[in-house]
């Protein structure tokens, strides 16, 4: 059973080491705003230039900010889990939390709720640049949205569990692929295009994988204005199957990290 005092004391340092650190802070800030400023004028700017022609680009800005800071929801729950473990690593922490009476469910536990925050605090800067800058109001999703944010934070999580399980296994050499990971199934998330942009054989990746789902919802629901039931609940289904296989995975990676003492070789180099 989970206790609330452990996760909440190992949630309050993570908010201490970004409160205490300004640089810390800015990193939450910089490169959501960054992109979503020049992906937002590039846009904007090419549907000035398409204004004369023929070819109208109506939908394009929508699906573009949409699919920015939606996709911000996923790349940041899955950096609170990665960079969470990562930060124990670099301190030289992770013996500690090891030896302490932490439970690894309590210590996921906090690891999410740590991207939760860290996707609620950008979310807020994204959804008001983007309202003042291209007057994209992130909530027309209504309820939908609630569904499009979940399903992206659990697909996160998941990412962020398999990014902890490469470097259990791997040690320092796999610390890049805490941020490399999430951009290798972003061709097959689909975030800026349909699906039936892919050849074949990806179209069946990206079928397989839940943010396709959540960003061919996100564009029908802004070009028809209805919810697509089917894709949610495909990206739903998905998402209970990949987060139980990481868990899976991590808790091998962990038992074999132990066995062959290389939580001892992390924490120590």
């Amino acid at each position: 059973m989970l206790r609330p005092s452990i996760i909440r004391a190992l949630i309050t340092r993570q908010i201490l080491l970004f409160t205490r650190n300004p640089v810390r802070a800015t990193e939450l800030f910089f490169w959501p705003v960054v992109q979503l400023l020049v992906w937002g004028f590039t846009t904007t700017y090419i549907q000035q230039l398409a204004a004369g022609s023929d070819h109208q680009l109506p939908q394009v800005i929508t699906y573009l900010i949409g699919g920015i800071i939606l996709w911000d929801a996923l790349f940041r729950s899955q950096q609170g889990v990665a960079i969470s473990f990562l930060e124990d690593v670099w301190t030289r922490n992770l013996l500690n939390i090891f030896a302490a009476p932490i439970r690894m469910t309590e210590y996921l536990a906090a690891s999410f709720s740590v991207g939760l925050l860290r996707v609620a605090v950008t979310a807020i800067v994204m959804v008001v640049i983007a309202l003042l800058a291209y007057s994209f109001n992130l909530f027309q999703f209504e309820w939908a949205l609630i569904a499009f944010y979940a399903n992206l934070m659990m697909f996160g999580w998941t990412l962020g569990m398999v990014s902890i399980s490469l470097i259990l296994r791997w040690g320092h050499a796999a610390e890049s692929l805490a941020w490399a990971v999430p951009f290798l199934i972003q061709p097959f998330a689909c975030v800026f295009y349909g699906i039936d942009v892919l050849p074949q054989f990806m179209q069946g990746i990206a079928l397989a994988m839940p943010p396709a789902h959540v960003f061919e919802g996100m564009r029908q629901l802004l070009s028809t204005g209805e919810i697509d039931a089917q894709h949610l609940a495909a990206a739903t289904a998905l998402n209970i199957l990949f987060i139980s296989g990481a868990a899976s995975l991590f808790s091998k990676m962990l038992k074999t990290a132990r066995d062959k003492g290389l939580l001892v070789k992390s924490a120590s180099s």
